[in-house]
């Protein structure tokens, strides 16, 4: 039994250190240089939560917040319409289905920044063309240099990659529901609708609810679709939280600043983490 144990340790102790030091160390440093004035060289001094207090006080920084939980509220919604009707598509009993599930996976497995470049030359040359060429002006021009609607490109490329993995989530709720419950209810009389409001949705539940946790989570964090379609603008319309911290921590001299920014936005991310899953979770147990 020793024996065994020992060999668990081997493994597990290699893994532990290594996720100490590129992970929790590097957090340590940040959460303590959070309350200094380092700028990421030099010399520095004990500021307390000056820091933070800052945070509330930046236009720049709630106006970034504000455009993160637009576009990561928006988004988690569409992905998980979108990627619920896919996997129901999927998981019906059609030709092809195991080509059109490869298909659909696809987009997951691609560089986001590579997908989102494509969709940069898109938005930018391909689709003004196509207007011009109609004479239908709304596509004439590029939305990507629009302030009003440079965030509606952004949220169409995270959604279209993102709808692959959730798409994946649902599938593997909806194979666990048998045909047998939807035959009794045919018989019942049961029409489309009700079986999925009575049966799919309820029995698919638990999925739902790390869909949109997951999706959530991931949309908040937003910063290579970003990078890859307009850097943050026009201006800094389209600036998220992530790419904010990026660009004062690491270009803007203001990482001490930035630590306690990414501090904050670490404990709201928890924050409505809980709140989904707890939310979610109360509901399932009223289904």
């Amino acid at each position: 039994m020793k024996k065994k144990n020992s060999v668990y340790m081997l493994i597990a102790i290699p893994a532990f250190i290594l996720f100490f030091i590129f992970h929790t160390y590097p957090t340590l440093q940040g959460i303590f240089y959070s309350f200094t004035d380092w700028k990421g060289y030099g010399d520095w001094s004990f500021v307390g939560i000056k820091n933070y207090l800052n945070v509330f006080k930046d236009e720049r920084a709630l106006d970034a917040y504000g455009f993160t939980f637009k576009f990561a509220i928006i988004s988690t919604i569409l992905v998980n319409i979108f990627s619920l009707l896919v996997a129901m598509g999927l998981n019906g009993k059609i030709k092809f289905q195991k080509t059109l599930r490869a298909i659909y996976f696809l987009p997951y497995i691609l560089s986001i920044l590579i997908v989102g470049f494509i969709f940069n030359f898109i938005f930018t040359h391909f689709l003004p063309g196509i207007g011009e060429s109609l004479g239908i002006e709304f596509l004439s021009k590029n939305i990507l240099g629009d302030p009003k609607l440079a965030w509606l490109g952004i949220v169409l490329v995270a959604v279209w990659q993102s709808v692959a993995f959730n798409t994946i989530l649902y599938l593997a709720g909806l194979v666990t529901i048998s045909e047998d419950i939807y035959e009794a209810a045919s018989i019942d009389g049961a029409g489309v609708w009700t079986k999925f409001w009575k049966i799919t949705f309820p029995l698919i539940a638990p999925f739902f609810t790390i869909n949109m946790v997951l999706a959530m989570k991931g949309f908040l964090m937003v910063f290579d679709q970003i990078v890859a379609l307009t850097g943050g603008g026009p201006g800094k319309s389209t600036e998220s939280i992530s790419l904010l911290i990026y660009r004062g921590g690491f270009e803007g001299g203001e990482f001490a600043y930035q630590s306690a920014n990414a501090v904050i936005y670490f404990i709201v991310i928890v924050v409505i983490s809980i709140i989904q899953l707890k939310f979610l979770e109360k509901r399932e147990v009223e289904n």
